[in-house]
């Protein structure tokens, strides 16, 4: 169980933030329901860990809005599922924060660490301090498939999984 910290303005943009039309002159401007909104939130990034083909097993999401933060539990198959999920979580326009309440399911292996992608950085350049061989940068790939498409779209602010060597 840890709180892992996040760029909130980088990442995947899941929430539509509707423009507000402009009420007639008598009319109130209405409040918007707040639980709905961290639901529907909520459901969006579900949605998105599921496009990415992760499972757990009592997966479960909540947005908390004000605080930007993201709460993620349920028991996942293994230790590499259960930090895509945290990533898929955290790497979302609008989150702050992962609460990772995750299990794992068939013990929990070797936790990777978390890197966030700087302006310059490549997959390469990660890969040579990380490793010290620029020639590793596939690692680091695979290690954050399906999330990555592709080993030169990284965006600064984006937080990766670094296996352990």
């Amino acid at each position: 169980m840890s709180l892992i910290s996040f760029i909130q303005e980088a990442g995947e943009k899941l929430f539509n933030h509707p423009k507000s039309a402009p009420a007639p002159a008598a009319a109130a401007p209405a409040a918007p329901d707040i639980n709905a909104l961290n639901a529907t939130a909520a459901q969006a990034i579900e949605r998105y860990i599921g496009s990415q083909g992760l499972k757990a097993d009592g997966l479960d999401v909540k947005y908390d809005g004000a605080s930007q933060t993201v709460t993620v539990s349920g028991v996942a198959p293994d230790q590499a599922t259960k930090e895509k999920i945290v990533l898929c979580c955290g790497n979302v326009s609008s989150v702050a924060k992962v609460n990772d309440l995750l299990t794992v399911a068939a013990g929990a292996g070797k936790e990777s660490k978390y890197r966030e992608v700087k302006s310059g950085d490549t997959l390469s350049r990660i890969a040579k301090e990380e490793y010290g061989d620029a020639n590793s940068y596939m690692k680091i790939f695979e290690a954050n498939k399906p999330m990555l498409s592709n080993p030169d779209k990284i965006y600064p602010g984006q937080k990766l999984r670094i296996p352990p060597q």
